[in-house]
Formats: C-alpha cells, structure tokens, sequence
C-alpha cells in the first residue's frame, strides 16, 4: 500500500515533464512555419482573418448581452413591447399615406438595386 502513492508521483513527474517537452516541440515547430511565411503577401488575408475575428467576439458578446437581460423575468416583455411600439411609430409615419408608400418602396427598390445589382 505505501508503495503505490510514491509510484503514482513518479508517473505523473513524468509525464508532466513528457507533456511539456512535447508542448515545447510543438510550439518551436509552430515558430519555424511561422518564420517562414512571407508577412508582406498576408495583407488581404490578414484582413479577412481581423475582420472574422472581430465578428465572432462581437456575435459571443451580444449572445452574453441577450442571455443576461432574458435572466431578468420582465426585461424580455418590456423590449419586446418597445419592439412593437417602435414599429408602429414607424408604420404610422411612414406608411399612412400613399406617396408616403411609394417613396418607402422606392426607397427599397434603390436600395435592392444598389447591393443585389
């Protein structure tokens, strides 16, 4: 029985010390292909990998946002309300009228135009 304990700690001194030889590996050979990119041709790439970048955390902290207020019982019903009252207000002055219409659904149309071509 006492010689189980002394052994379980030579195993795991081992295998920490094999975990991070193997890290350390790992992480020189990450730096080696890394040295040898070309930086100066990752400029569109670049970009694209900031701009997903950004998009992800932005898209985790509004999930953190939404998930906090629906912990809150009587926030949900509240923004759901301004919601409506929101979109009323805009259907009153906009929509009321018919040349009120036509220049919403011109408006549309440019838009439409304009990003689908």
């Amino acid at each position: 029985m006492s010689d189980s304990p002394p052994e379980s700690k030579e195993g795991s001194t081992s295998e920490s010390v094999g975990f991070s030889e193997r890290t350390s590996e790992a992480m020189n050979k990450v730096n080696e292909t890394l040295s040898k990119i070309d930086w100066t041709q990752m400029g569109k790439y670049g970009k694209a990998a900031g701009i997903i970048a950004v998009v992800i955390l932005a898209q985790v902290l509004i999930k953190i946002v939404i998930d906090t207020i629906n912990f809150f019982p009587i926030l949900p019903g509240l923004l759901e309300l301004l919601g409506v009252v929101v979109l009323c207000q805009w259907s009153w002055q906009n929509l009321t009228t018919s040349e009120k219409r036509s220049v919403v659904f011109e408006k549309v149309q440019n838009l439409r135009q304009e990003y689908l071509g």
